[in-house]
């Protein structure tokens, strides 16, 4: 059963939710799934990953981050200003409030949770830090994951600040998206601490599962590569998938399951199953 819920953080930031298996609630197995950049709860592979797995037993939360440039269509990027406006701040603190909401019973009562997190690109990096920080995640997933926050060349950085606003080009719907200095102030600031991406992987605890595309031209495998040597050996699994990319062959909308993808699934799924 597939249910829609809105959640209200405490910075009253409105985060829009799809749940899948809801019927499953009651086993107290959750797998939040958090998209990427320019990524929403209905792109793509992510619909696939709800129905999947909640087939296997599991409540499946997948959901928008307020500020990832989606309003009431859940397909176009209706909301600019608020995506330029966005930080890996605001979106790490707005998943750590969707896995209290599942510790506190908002999707339904449940005693002691388990929760896995799967985080997509940007998603891997922000999943990663929660998972960190949190400390209410049993196993960790990421699919594609930056190993850095600061992708911008010096040119790019004095530009930003001089025009107070950076543009990216979406390539699915050509729109020019704005991203303000507010994110790149997020991440000067919070580099070294909060959003220390080396520092969470060398000390998360917990069963990491880091998935790659050998061919990823977006996200390149040597960063999958850095976040595993970062991390506890003993307790973390990298899978690189031959021949293939970021979305893993993925493209929205979804026609069909590319072999790429299938594989991605079946090992994220014996993953889960061993550690969740």
């Amino acid at each position: 059963m597939k249910k829609d819920y809105e959640l209200i953080t405490s910075a009253r930031n409105l985060i829009r939710i799809t749940a899948y298996g809801t019927e499953n609630i009651s086993n107290g197995k959750f797998i939040i799934a958090v998209h990427g950049f320019k990524g929403f709860k209905d792109w793509g592979f992510f619909p696939y990953i709800g129905k999947h797995f909640s087939r296997t037993g599991y409540c499946v939360i997948t959901f928008n981050f307020s500020h990832n440039g989606i309003g009431e269509n859940p397909a176009e990027f209706t909301e600019l200003e608020k995506f330029a406006n966005n930080t890996f701040s605001l979106e790490v603190s707005e998943l750590n409030e969707v896995i209290s909401a599942v510790k506190k019973g908002f999707f339904g009562k449940t005693d002691n949770p388990e929760i896995g997190l799967i985080g997509h690109s940007r998603g891997g990096a922000v999943s990663l830090l929660s998972a960190y920080h949190s400390k209410d995640i049993k196993a960790l997933v990421t699919w594609s994951s930056v190993s850095k926050l600061n992708r911008y060349t010096g040119r790019q950085i004095k530009e930003w600040n001089e025009k107070g606003y950076m543009e990216v080009i979406n390539s699915r719907t050509k729109q020019v998206m704005r991203l303000n200095k507010t994110m790149l102030e997020d991440i000067l600031r919070n580099s070294d601490d909060y959003l220390n991406l080396k520092n969470a992987a060398k000390n998360i605890s917990i069963p990491w599962l880091i998935v790659h595309g050998e061919n990823d031209l977006t996200v390149k495998v040597e960063e999958g590569k850095s976040l595993y040597e970062w991390s506890d050996k003993n307790k973390t699994e990298f899978v690189i998938i031959p021949k293939t990319g970021h979305t893993f062959n993925v493209t929205h909308p979804m026609k069909n399951v590319p072999n790429a993808f299938e594989q991605v699934i079946n090992i994220t799924g014996n993953f889960f199953q061993q550690n969740l």
